[in-house]
């Protein structure tokens, strides 16, 4: 039903391994159905809209029950698009391309106020170690995402192979 193009789906039994995926993978979009086993899909989605890395990240959301949807989150949808099921593949289409219009407009969430030790007291490290510490830390993380993401596209290649 996707349209034709060079991309790879990845799918989840439920909103638990949907959103595990959505953290390592940090796909290019989300297709996300309201109701979902385990975790609903309203949970996943307010976790997303709560990380400020995943939230920027074009969101497609589905039901076939519109109301339910609109009862937790009221029109209009201003960060994400919304199909209801069933639909065709035009109004499927037609949602992606709105969800990427919307989370170009969506503004950037601010990190965190960073705290500083107040002034007068001696923390113990000084502020250019633990510029370096976080700078460390950074790029680690930035390792670590990188082999999370390979580990997944080996588990499915792997997957794919032994079908």
């Amino acid at each position: 039903m996707l349209p034709p193009g060079n991309f790879e789906v990845l799918e989840a039994k439920d909103g638990i391994e949907g959103l595990n995926q959505i953290r390592q993978e940090h796909p290019n979009l989300i297709m996300l159905d309201f109701l979902l086993p385990k975790m609903s899909g309203w949970d996943v989605f307010q976790h997303i809209q709560s990380d400020g890395t995943l939230q920027s990240i074009p969101l497609v959301l589905m039901s076939g029950r519109k109301e339910e949807v609109t009862e937790k989150i009221p029109e209009p949808f201003k960060y994400f698009a919304f199909v209801e099921k069933p639909f065709e593949k035009k109004q499927l289409v037609d949602a992606i391309k709105e969800a990427m219009a919307k989370a170009k407009k969506r503004p950037v969430m601010a990190p965190p106020p960073k705290e500083e030790a107040p002034a007068g007291e001696d923390p113990g490290v000084s502020s250019d170690e633990v510029q370096a510490l976080n700078a460390k830390i950074e790029h680690l993380q930035s390792e670590v995402d990188g082999l999370k993401k390979q580990m997944g596209q080996l588990v499915s290649f792997i997957k794919q192979k032994l079908k």
